[in-house]
């Protein structure tokens, strides 16, 4: 396994489910990411979906030292940097390109990259990733896809993230070929709005207990 593989992992340190975030206002960021660890899953992603995103990166990676902060949505070698520069520890992105793997190659940043075909897997592979996204999960064929590509793809792992929930994280993370999932439900934007840390610290605890 490669060592950008390895420090991927390393950084997520056996945690079941990374909450996938998206952030509208920058002052939520912080006590967001300290309820989420407080819940146990101080590895995050926050989505460069909203305007301030790189901003509530900022904010988590110099206030928040127990979390560990990644950037999602990125799509382009750019936004890579920016994202990087910010203070993200791993970047993610919901598919694979060759500009995105070049930027990724010349930066310690670890990259999570999306892939779902054989080709993606493939090309990833090449690259030297062992460690992918595969998104959409549940619209891509999900478990039944997952289990097909463990075998001739045996030396691939993956973070299924898009249409995961509560009720079917487990069965993702039975799957042999699967190290952790991505999903929202832990931190609900309705819960967010309303500031509710204690609740969402309770999702988060109930979701580190999954197994894996």
């Amino acid at each position: 396994m490669t060592s950008k593989t390895e420090k991927l992992l390393s950084l997520l340190n056996g945690q079941p489910v990374i909450p996938v975030l998206k952030i509208a206002n920058v002052a939520d960021a912080v006590p967001l990411a300290r309820a989420l660890s407080r819940g146990g899953l101080r590895a995050i992603e926050i989505t460069l979906r909203t305007a301030d995103a790189l901003k509530a990166i900022r904010r988590v990676a110099a206030e928040v030292e127990e979390a560990i902060v990644g950037a999602g949505t990125i799509l382009d070698a750019r936004q890579f940097d920016e994202a990087a520069r910010a203070g993200s520890k791993f970047i993610v992105s919901p598919g694979i390109t060759s500009q995105l793997l070049d930027a990724a190659k010349d930066s310690p940043v670890p990259l999570l990259p999306g892939a779902i075909t054989p080709g993606e897997i493939m090309t990833a592979r090449e690259a030297g990733l062992r460690f992918l996204k595969f998104f959409p999960a549940e619209q891509s064929g999900g478990i039944a896809s997952l289990k097909a590509f463990a075998s001739p793809l045996a030396d691939v792992k993956f973070c299924p993230t898009g249409g995961i929930t509560a009720k079917n994280a487990a069965d993702y993370l039975s799957l042999p070929n699967v190290i952790c999932v991505g999903g929202s439900w832990v931190a609900p934007d309705d819960l967010i709005k309303a500031g509710k840390w204690d609740e969402i610290e309770a999702l988060a605890r109930e979701a580190s207990k999954l197994a894996k």
